[in-house]
């Protein structure tokens, strides 16, 4: 079987940061429902902030450098993705937009994405439907229906309402997540980027997207 490619993308600035420790959460979600459903799979996590300068020059020149280039190509290649950014000014980082901005056209088209957030106060929750959600769906892929943010008192120890409240929206992702990579065809296509154009070519009906969402 070919192995099925995680990609994550992470939009945190410090080292560490809340918005990677999201990522890699989600990250074993989605691992674990692959697993149970006997699915092979890979995961390359992108830290933005390594290549914010290579984004900066792609920007600015029209051309990625060929560590960027290699990023850019691992998320086409991908049969689902995680995105996760911190909030700032109430949105998505500029780092973040800033990279799916080199992308081209109809790179994530029909790709299944989980997307999450982090911030200092749940008030900035709505990111996830006001920016990140609508962003993706003009990119043409394939929002999970759970998304996840993390505030600050989401962190708390075992038991607190606000971290159980986050374990089952993590956990209810990674399935959703899992469960569209399963039924993406791309999934057993070549890994040397031909499935994109052929999955350009194919459209999913919605209730069959909808059906794979159903546990098993």
């Amino acid at each position: 079987m070919q192995p099925l490619n995680l990609v994550v993308v992470t939009a945190g600035l410090s080292v560490p940061s809340s918005t990677r420790l999201l990522a890699d959460r989600l990250t074993h979600a989605t691992s674990i429902y692959l697993t149970e459903r006997q699915l092979v799979s890979s995961v390359e996590v992108v830290e933005l902030r390594e290549h914010a300068r290579a984004i900066a020059d792609n920007l600015v020149t029209g051309f990625p450098g060929s560590t960027l280039r290699e990023t850019v190509t691992a998320v086409a290649r991908a049969d689902g993705l995680i995105v996760v950014t911190p909030v700032f000014a109430a949105s998505y980082s500029g780092l973040f937009k800033s990279f799916f901005d080199v992308l081209e056209q109809d790179t994530l088209r029909d790709t299944p994405v989980l997307i999450a957030a982090t911030g200092g106060t749940p008030r900035h929750s709505l990111v996830l439907e006001h920016a990140l959600r609508p962003l993706f769906a003009y990119l043409r892929a394939v929002v999970v229906p759970t998304a996840v943010y993390a505030a600050s008192q989401d962190w708390g120890s075992a038991g607190d309402a606000g971290s159980e409240e986050l374990d089952l929206r993590i956990e209810r992702a990674g399935q959703e997540l899992a469960a569209l990579m399963d039924a993406n065809p791309a999934g057993a296509a070549p890994t040397d980027g031909s499935h994109r154009a052929a999955r350009q070519q194919e459209v999913i009906p919605f209730e069959q997207q909808l059906a794979a969402l159903k546990p098993r």
